[in-house]
């Protein structure tokens, strides 16, 4: 019963927190915008920051198609390099805003080689306003690193239960700029030139255009004002130009129908665990009653009535329910937790491993109906012993 209850339990938690952070996560996003490839592939790597992305894309280009009044909001996003495996992500002040993200120290980006980081990466890093580092290709943290340019910390965030917890953002030109320096690392002065130029686009509008022509963002996370009219676009987008659109909500309940095949399936196998349980309560507590048919007789002799004996068998049967629920619940805690620890060194996600869902009670009412059930029918046979013969044949 234990084992059975720990397993639906730990499938539940887990279910239900990871469904949690994805719609959390996807709020608010009504398209993604990226090269082309998988559509998943695109939503998990630009929303959830768990996958690599497609590839990039025209900055240009991307803000020519979006330029419609469909359009409500336009987020882009640069991706590619980390620090010690907690992402580097470059964008602008609409990410934060997305999430409502609020500062424990520090204040915002506002210029090129700023970065401010997610609650869970200053923690975990140690990282503190005024520290500087230099970040690496790739998202191992094994990359090679970009030492032509570093970045400053400037703000650090509160907690957002989001995916800013986890990643480090910064204005799309420090991304270009640790590129553009990299390219050039064997010129001299070429990284600060590419700061330099970057920094005096008030004064180059017309060169600064042209600089949009040749620069590239992995994607862009699109708000519609009407998300209906908002798939016309998205499907015109794949049929005439280069990029390709994914729908958040599709692709994610695609991915959570594929991954509800296998927890059902697994739910199905606990629940026929502590089925088979409830039928070795049963079988226990009848051999049980079989061998203490002596006892019972002896005190049915002395007063007691069968009703009260009915009673303790019963409650017998229900301790052990309880008793392989609390078990249960414990091994599914620690399983989660087990997760938890594999999850937060891959992914950088946590899991709330003390959290108690409402399913889990009526888990708890489900076993405990199955160990009154397992226990009342071979306790109906207090009923049916004979005092007199049974004390005999003793």
């Amino acid at each position: 019963m234990s084992l059975g209850i720990a397993i639906i339990s730990l499938l539940l938690l887990a279910g239900k927190q990871i469904e949690e952070k994805f719609t959390r996560n996807v709020a608010g996003i009504d398209m993604v915008i990226g090269a082309k490839g998988s559509p998943l592939q695109l939503i998990l790597s630009s929303i959830y920051q768990i996958d690599a992305p497609t590839g990039n894309i025209s900055l240009a280009e991307a803000n020519r198609l979006t330029r419609s009044p469909l359009v409500k909001s336009v987020i882009p996003l640069s991706m590619g390099d980390s620090y010690q495996g907690y992402r580097i992500v470059g964008t602008n002040q609409q990410y934060l805003d997305h999430f409502q993200a609020e500062f424990s120290e520090g204040k915002t980006f506002e210029k090129v080689m700023e970065i401010v980081l997610g609650a869970k990466v200053a923690q975990n890093l140690g990282l503190k306003i005024g520290d500087t580092f230099a970040s690496q290709h790739g998202f191992d943290g094994e990359g090679h690193a970009h030492d032509e340019v570093k970045f400053k910390v400037v703000g650090i965030l509160k907690n957002t239960n989001s995916v800013l917890d986890q990643i480090m953002t910064t204005p799309l030109e420090s991304v270009w700029a640790v590129h553009e320096a990299g390219h050039h690392e064997e010129e001299e002065g070429k990284g600060a030139n590419a700061l330099k130029l970057l920094e005096e686009d008030d004064h180059h509008h017309d060169e600064a255009e042209h600089h949009e022509e040749e620069q590239e963002i992995t994607s862009m996370l699109i708000k519609f004002r009407n998300p209906a009219m908002g798939m016309m676009m998205a499907r015109s987008i794949n049929q005439n130009s280069t990029l390709q659109t994914a729908t958040p909500a599709i692709e994610i309940n695609r991915l959570f129908a594929l991954m509800g095949f296998g927890i059902d399936a697994l739910k199905l196998i606990a629940l026929v665990i502590i089925i088979v349980s409830g039928l070795s309560v049963f079988v226990s507590l009848y051999n049980s009653l079989k061998e203490r048919k002596y006892e019972m007789a002896l005190m049915l002799s002395m007063g007691a009535s069968r009703t009260k004996l009915f009673i303790l068998l019963l409650l017998e049967g229900l301790i052990i329910s309880v008793i392989g629920f609390v078990i249960g619940i414990f091994l599914s805690r620690l399983g989660l937790w087990l997760m938890s620890e594999n999850i937060e060194q891959n992914f950088h996600y946590d899991f709330n491993v003390l959290s108690l869902l409402i399913e889990e009670i009526w888990l708890f009412c489900g076993a405990l109906l199955i160990g009154l059930l397992a226990a009342a029918i071979p306790s109906l046979g207090i009923y049916n012993i004979n005092i007199s013969k049974t004390l005999a044949d003793e």
